[in-house]
């Protein structure tokens, strides 16, 4: 059994967040608590994938959100035409197309950044699970 895992960001508007990232990225609301010692928060994902975002934000006092510019969440899309298609749904939705960082996502994908500086990587990688990480996979654009 693998360990799940659990990104957890503080966001200065919760349900903008939400909205992003629950429309764009396809997933499920599968928790949100409220006043939880001035807690409120919004858990997304889908039954299975082993991960899932928390956003929180704390209304007693407000964390201002700083992630880095390498601060990242790489999803690995196989397909190119289901690539395209969400890299268009990431920008209609709201998401900024930032200039990564880091050259290499550049060469392979396209990042994304949200309304609190977050940024998400879209990459069209064929690799399967096993295949080594740090070398190109198979892929076309």
């Amino acid at each position: 059994m693998y360990p799940r895992l659990r990104i957890a960001r503080p966001v200065s508007d919760l349900e903008k967040s939400v909205a992003l990232y629950r429309d764009r990225l396809g997933l499920l609301e599968i928790g949100r608590f409220e006043n939880h010692a001035g807690f409120d928060g919004v858990m997304l994902g889908k039954p299975g994938l082993g991960y899932h975002f928390e956003f929180t934000y704390c209304v007693t006092h407000p964390v201002s959100p700083t992630p880095t510019l390498e601060d990242l969440v790489v999803f690995y899309l196989p397909d190119p035409d289901e690539w395209r298609k969400q890299c268009a749904l990431m920008l209609n939705a709201g998401f900024v197309e930032a200039k990564a960082f880091n050259p290499y996502w550049r060469q392979r994908g396209r990042t994304f950044q949200d309304n609190d500086g977050y940024r998400t990587v879209l990459e069209q990688d064929t690799r399967s699970d096993d295949a080594p990480f740090g070398r190109p996979a198979s892929r076309s654009l």
